[in-house]
């Protein structure tokens, strides 16, 4: 373990082993720091925040702060962080507001600088959100979603697994699993992230099988309603169970389709 001396370790800390705090650093007790992290300069980890092995979190990142919740009581709510997670300069993470809430971060997750998670915020494993992008409290984030940089997303939106949010972009409605968002846009679904889906292993039927699904949601002219219906009759099974599961827990309504050229829809590289 290595501490430098202008750091601040209050008694009551649980470091794990071989961990390296840098200086300025302020880690408060109550907060469990796993084996192997790093811990930049300046950086600040609250009481009741977790952190799993092998994170690194750079300068000036705060963890575990009291959540932006004129409601929030100094109740006792927590942040909880997984394994071999990265925390770029000046990240923000609030913890849960109401008693015994958290928010929650999985594994291998990748958040560049200033980007910041709201209270009560739920993501899943290896998701990458770029410099500046704003998630809103209790938003929920799907495994291996890349949002681009300066995306904002309101409260209480899920964004499905392996979906890309472009930068600049305003989300307000839930995206469904596997499609993107065009950049600079309000809710604008703008085709499938078909390069995602190969890399995550998806056979070229799974990926025709998505395809016609988005295909029934968005450019068929039915409602949703009767999209979900359709694909309940024609493409059940894999992961168009998941997109219809995602759709039928809709509670903010969906993005819509803003792309309007012909034949296939753009997959980003």
């Amino acid at each position: 373990m290595s501490i430098h001396p202008s750091a601040v370790v209050e008694a009551g800390a649980n470091l794990g082993q071989n961990v390296n705090v840098g200086p300025g650093a302020y880690i408060e007790k109550g907060a469990t720091i796993g084996d192997g992290c790093v811990i930049g300069p300046h950086a600040v980890i609250y009481g009741h925040s977790t952190l799993g092995t092998g994170c690194k979190v750079h300068a000036h990142a705060v963890i575990g702060d009291a959540p932006q919740d004129l409601a929030f009581k100094d109740q006792e709510t927590f942040v909880r962080i997984g394994n071999d997670c990265v925390l770029r300069e000046g990240v923000t993470i609030h913890r849960g507001t109401k008693e015994g809430t958290a928010t929650v971060m999985g594994n291998g997750c990748f958040l560049m600088a200033n980007s910041h998670l709201g209270h009560n915020v739920v993501m899943g494993n290896q998701v990458i959100l770029a410099n500046g992008v704003l998630l809103a409290g209790y938003v929920e984030i799907g495994d291996r979603v890349f949002v681009s940089g300066n995306a904002a997303i309101h409260q209480f939106v899920r964004v499905g697994r392996l979906a890309m949010v472009g930068g600049e972009s305003a989300i307000n409605k839930d995206v469904p699993p596997f499609c993107t968002i065009v950049s600079a846009s309000l809710n604008g679904i703008g085709g499938l992230n078909l390069v995602g889906m190969r890399r995550a292993g998806f056979t070229p039927v799974e990926r025709k099988a998505v395809k016609d699904a988005f295909k029934l949601l968005y450019r068929s002219g039915l409602n949703v309603s009767q999209a979900v219906e359709r694909m309940k009759e024609q493409l059940t099974g894999g992961p168009v169970d998941e997109f219809v599961q995602f759709i039928e827990q809709s509670k903010r309504g969906l993005c819509v389709n803003r792309w309007q050229g012909e034949g296939e829809e753009p997959a980003p590289e």
